[in-house]
């Protein structure tokens, strides 16, 4: 590179933390200050390797399964929801549950549970071993079958192709859902589409604006972890969108210099739905330690909404500030 040539960053927005990351985030650091350590929380409350170390500090106890979790301690859902059946052990165990399960999530289980009382197939659009695909296949797991992307679709059987319904996990690319849509209503026609997308607002949100400034980057750094599936998908829609090269890094420190070629002019930054802000402004002083201080943002989507703290966390703090304001 010359000292002449233009260099500019184009910095995506929304990005980062969506509300039921923000919400899930939250709950395990209130739930530190009311009940006092350990919480443990059953897997990584959000996809992202940072924010599980900054919460593990605090006191958090991060396990794989329920039985891990000592009888009568108290043990938080994380974000992805869980089956039934994790219910029920908690319950067996005498554990104090506090379920973080994002809302949107929690709208696919109750749409699998209804569909699967109506009696339908239902084909759940998501990448086998996701956590999320896990919860919600055991919502109904004699009437879920899998499909793993548009390739999968020539492997689907059904019982009666007049009751089809597809649902999907909510952290997918919106593209190849709709392509996989699109390959199982040719194979079942009548196939049933949910009440309203199951795609998550934010998933869609952080997708158009690298689709926005994709066509214009000769890289894009993605923040995320490698297990966060919605940050993988944001990698694939930049580079599906004429990005020359895209990566995947969880922190500044992990961008490799030797992308920065001399046909390098524009960077495009954006961070997955479960990544701190931290760790964007690290990268993006970075790039200015190396000549892209021009920070230009494309902004695809407003975002406002809310969740409000799990049910059980918001019972145990109005009970608490109810005795402190009695005195």
């Amino acid at each position: 590179m010359t000292a002449t040539t233009a260099r500019r960053v184009l910095l995506a927005a929304p990005r980062g933390y969506c509300a039921g990351v923000d919400r899930a985030v939250i709950a395990v650091e209130k739930a530190l200050e009311q009940y006092g350590a350990p919480i443990y929380v059953r897997h990584e409350i959000v996809h992202n390797k940072y924010v599980v170390r900054t919460l593990e500090k605090k006191g958090a106890i991060f396990v794989d399964e329920t039985d891990e979790v000592p009888e009568g301690s108290i043990v938080m859902f994380s974000a992805h929801g869980v089956a039934p059946t994790v219910h029920e052990e908690a319950e067996r165990r005498r554990l104090a549950t506090i379920d973080a399960t994002c809302p949107l999530v929690t709208k696919v289980h109750k749409e699998a549970v209804r569909f699967a009382k109506e009696d339908y197939d239902i084909l759940l659009i998501g990448h086998e071993g996701h956590e999320e695909v896990i919860g919600t296949s055991g919502e109904a797991p004699d009437h879920i079958t899998l499909v793993d992307g548009p390739d999968d679709v020539e492997n689907v059987t059904v019982r009666d192709e007049s009751k089809v319904v597809w649902l999907s996990q909510t952290t997918l690319s919106v593209d190849e859902t709709m392509e996989t849509v699109d390959k199982l209503k040719e194979k079942f026609p009548q196939l049933v589409s949910p009440p309203s997308d199951d795609i998550c607002y934010a998933t869609q949100n952080r997708q158009t604006a690298v689709k926005q400034m994709g066509a214009e980057a000769d890289l894009v750094i993605v923040v995320g972890s490698q297990n966060s599936s919605n940050s993988k998908r944001l990698v694939e829609v930049a580079l599906g969108a004429g990005a020359g090269d895209a990566h995947l890094v969880d922190c500044a420190a992990e961008i490799d210099e030797g992308w920065l070629t001399d046909r390098v002019r524009t960077v495009g930054v954006t961070s997955g739905a479960s990544v701190p802000e931290v760790l964007v402004e690290e990268v993006l002083e970075w790039l200015t330690q190396r000549g892209f201080a021009d920070v230009e943002v494309v902004k695809a989507a407003e975002e406002s909404i809310t969740f409000s703290l799990p049910k059980e966390l918001r019972r145990d703090l109005r009970a608490e500030a109810a005795r402190k304001a009695a005195g």
